[in-house]
């Protein structure tokens, strides 16, 4: 990417005053006299009272100090510039802690680190007290994270949106093995990244009507009798690494236009004084509301739109301080929509553009399609947000008429060139007539879009021929491909300074910003000396998690063993449970004395299931079964363990993925748009056994087929089977391992209180159908795992392996990909302050 000729532009005069004073005042100091002047003038305490977290906000006071300056002059020198910014927008935002990060990508980490130590603290011991931001699931916002920070890093002009969570999704606990759900309240003792921006708050409006009013510029529709809420703004400051870059993140917080009824609080009524409060702000409080009822429908789509028309708001009147040019908007606003949750912002864009600043309709759309840009993360239709026209009309009635509309002329031009195809008609609608009449927003993204991408080669050709294909033959070249990548500075030199010592050591430090040059380790994999180094590196590691998971569970585990580890959301097509059956099948080789030359394993689960999805909540309780059970049998002894780690977050994995030796990426072929987490696993030196699914089938192409362990069916042979008529009874009765493993969990070996506890898991596999095809791949999975077992039994081998994983990873870099997105999607240039 070029860079900004106004990059270089000298600043005012004003502005350098500024800078070179806060240099001077904040952070020419000794960090050490810092922390203890913020211990004293921040929090009024002294050394000798001070608790952790005392010592933990005075460190973060310290390293905001050292963001602030260069937040200001970023936030300035894109306005004075006025150069064209990317505003990414997602309803998750998985952040994780911020002190660690900021410090080490400001470069002051070894000075915090030493402060701290002068005053008789540890960093690590002090990072610990920071809550993880519960502005996150999974995957999906875990990506939005890696981007904002390799924007950053890459001086890309860019602003985050999102929702400022006060409870996330919920805190998980394991009770009697099952998954109990706790409200996550992370801010109890305020977030210290923060800075509120009442200046900024923007009015989000519901329900009402739509009237027809004659004005001097013609007939216009009106939406009046609306319900209003406020949209308070937060910036979390993103700071690049390497750079003077700080981005901002901006989350909207719900508050009420009217916070407290004097009327009814005179006459008594207490409960209704506050009642329009508590109404406003329950958008904000929880990530992912229950959407199995109702009320958990329609405020799931006032969450969405809540912050949408905030954000779009905000964009539009950034830009209309800086431009007086309509036509100039595209040259100015890159809007990516970070999954179909955002979508709505098509419909608000044209809202705004049309009812507020009175554009015609056609220089609106104009604009839209060549500001907006859709990213899809799914591929089964099922996944797909649809809405019913009902709520569209109670919630947003303007919305829905504006829908109506840019349906209405899509459609006439699909007639217009496939003229006579009525089923294409109803296949690409943006109202689903056959489903009781529902808003598709998938479809409502990709038209009003310049680029739809998928986040994986494969998943990437699947839409173009499967989910899309329609969408595909009405606008050839609207789709393409970015493969998702990670952040090394959060997966790497954070997550696992351990490895990062050792590959500074050897290569240099500038891997942190290009991975490209991690691949001068490859060499290394044949160094006897380097491996042990590996090895002990990998070593501590597994101590390091091995303890982490006596704290967290009780369960004590032997660190010579393979560390085999699944760690995402728990969900059916992600096959958690085909590695439960498994471990089941170890567990009887073990006990039954087959199992000659057995390989220690411990096999270690995490992730949250919905808190509507009943089967994912069984499986977990069967995995902390399996594990009581298992754990608990002096036969296995060491031989076997199970795990599952609760409440899995972003600090969680920074202690997982360094300490696991095997990654398992495991889901139906077809089924994974991408996957993050066998990208962060490799990088840290696990090896993976997974798939042709989402993005192993790009590690596969990167690492060699020698270093990774590939099974099962691919996504043509998946679907062949299926429409050949798939029988699981076949597999089932064909495999007496699998029948055996089957019967203990259907005839309550493991729930012996309760017999028929797993009978709907059963069914699930036998008498519905096995979807996801377990049985079929089952056969396949144990071998790829003797494969697995048998590796890890020479170590130089498996030590070999891993450092070529290691150093074949560059392509997975969020680097890249953030690269892609603003050469051939945004058509953003790099922009240094």
């Amino acid at each position: 990417m070029a860079t900004n000729a106004k990059s270089t532009r000298s600043k005012t005069n004003k502005i350098e005053t500024i800078h070179n004073a806060e240099d001077f005042l904040l952070t020419q100091l000794p960090i050490s006299q810092a922390l203890r002047n913020h211990l004293t003038f921040s929090l009024g305490k002294s050394n000798s009272w001070a608790t952790t977290r005392d010592w933990y906000q005075t460190a973060a006071f310290t390293v905001r100090d050292h963001l602030m300056s260069r937040w200001v002059i970023t936030r300035d020198a894109y306005r004075d510039a006025n150069t064209k910014r990317v505003y990414y927008l997602s309803l998750e935002f998985l952040i994780g802690r911020m002190l660690s990060n900021a410090a080490l990508n400001l470069g002051v980490a070894p000075e915090l680190s030493e402060g701290l130590q002068e005053i008789g603290q540890q960093l690590e011991g002090v990072a610990e007290m920071e809550p993880d931001a519960a502005l996150g699931n999974g995957g999906l916002g875990r990506l939005a994270a890696c981007f904002v920070d390799s924007m950053a890093t890459m001086d890309i002009p860019a602003t985050g949106y999102g929702i400022r969570y006060d409870y996330g999704m919920f805190r998980q606990s394991i009770e009697g093995g099952q998954q109990v759900e706790n409200p996550d309240n992370w801010l109890r003792y305020q977030n210290i990244w923060e800075v509120q921006r009442p200046e900024h708050t923007c009015e989000v409006k519901f329900y009402g009507r739509v009237v027809q009013v004659h004005t001097e510029r013609g007939t216009e529709r009106h939406w009046i009798d609306t319900e209003s809420v406020v949209a308070m703004p937060y910036d979390v400051p993103v700071p690049g690494y390497g750079t003077q870059t700080v981005n901002n993140l901006r989350l909207w917080s719900a508050k009420a236009t009217k916070e407290f009824d004097l009327l009814h609080f005179n006459q008594g009524n207490y409960d209704k004084s506050v009642e329009g409060r508590h109404g406003a702000e329950t958008i904000s409080q929880v990530l992912y509301p229950n959407d199995t009822s109702e009320s958990g429908k329609e405020l799931r789509l006032k969450q969405q739109y809540f912050f949408v028309s905030a954000s779009t708001q905000d964009i539009l009147h950034r830009f209309i301080g800086n431009n007086s040019d309509w036509e100039t908007l595209p040259d100015k606003v890159a809007i990516q929509l970070n999954d179909t949750h955002p979508a709505i912002a098509v419909a608000e864009m044209m809202y705004q553009l049309i009812d507020h600043y009175h554009l015609t309709w056609d220089k609106a759309w104009s604009l839209v399609t060549r500001i907006f840009a859709y990213t899809n993360h799914t591929l089964m239709p099922e996944a797909l947000e649809t809405w019913s026209v009902d709520l569209f009309s109670s919630l947003l009635p303007r919305h829905l008429e504006i829908i109506y509309e840019i349906n209405h002329r899509f459609l006439q031009m699909v007639n217009q060139h496939f003229p006579g195809d009525s089923g294409l008609l109803s296949r690409v609608s943006i109202i689903d007539e056959t489903h009781g009449r529902r808003v598709r927003m998938a479809h409502l993204a990709v038209v009003g879009s310049h680029t739809v991408n998928g986040v994986a080669a494969l998943h990437s050709e699947l839409l173009r021929t499967t989910l899309f294909a329609d969408f595909n033959k009405i606008y050839p070249g609207k789709f393409t491909n970015v493969t998702n990548g990670i952040t090394p500075r959060r997966w790497l030199n954070q997550a696992n300074p351990l490895l990062t010592e050792l590959l500074t050591k050897h290569i240099g430090s500038g891997f942190q910003k290009d991975l490209g040059l991690i691949q001068k380790i490859e060499p290394l994999a044949e160094d006897a000396a380097f491996r042990k180094a590996f090895r002990e590196v990998k070593a501590a590691n597994k101590q390091r998690l091995a303890y982490k998971i006596l704290q967290k569970t009780g369960v004590a585990i032997n660190p010579q063993a393979i560390f085999d580890v699944q760690i995402k959301r728990i969900h059916e097509y992600k096959r958690q449970l085909l590695n439960v059956l498994h471990v089941i099948t170890l567990y009887n080789r073990i006990r039954s004395g087959q199992a000659k030359n057995h390989t220690p394993r411990v096999v270690i689960f995490a992730g949250k299931a919905a808190p509507g999805y009943w089967l994912a909540k069984q499986i977990i309780r069967l995995i902390n079964d399996v594990a009581t059970l298992i754990n608990n049998d002096p036969v296995v002894g060491d031989q076997l363990k199970v795990v599952f780690y609760p409440n899995y977050e972003v600090s969680a994995a920074e202690i997982l993925f360094p300490g696991a030796d095997l990654s398992e990426q495991i889901s139906t072929a077809g089924t994974e748009a991408s996957g993050t987490g066998n990208m962060k696993m490799a990088l840290n030196g696990a090896l993976t056994i997974g798939t042709l699914d989402g993005a192993n089938v790009e590690i596969k192409e990167e690492v060699g087929d020698e270093n990774i362990f590939i099974f099962g069916l691919t996504t043509p042979e998946v679907a062949q089977i299926k429409a050949s008529g798939y029988n699981p009874w076949d597999y089932y009765n064909g495999n007496p391992e699998l029948k055996q493993v089957i019967d203990m969990i259907g005839n309550g070996y493991f729930s012996v209180g309760e017999l028929n506890r797993y009978q709907a898991i059963v069914d699930t596999l036998l008498h519905k159908g096995d979807h996801y095809l377990l049985l079929a791949d089952y056969a396949a999975y144990v071998e790829a795992q003797e494969k697995v077992a048998a590796l890890y039994q020479d170590e130089e081998a498996w030590s070999r392996v891993a450092i070529l994983n290691v150093a074949r990873m560059a392509k997975f870099s969020s680097d890249r990909t953030i690269g892609e997105y603003a050469n051939r999607i945004w058509k953003v240039e790099q922009f240094k302050t």
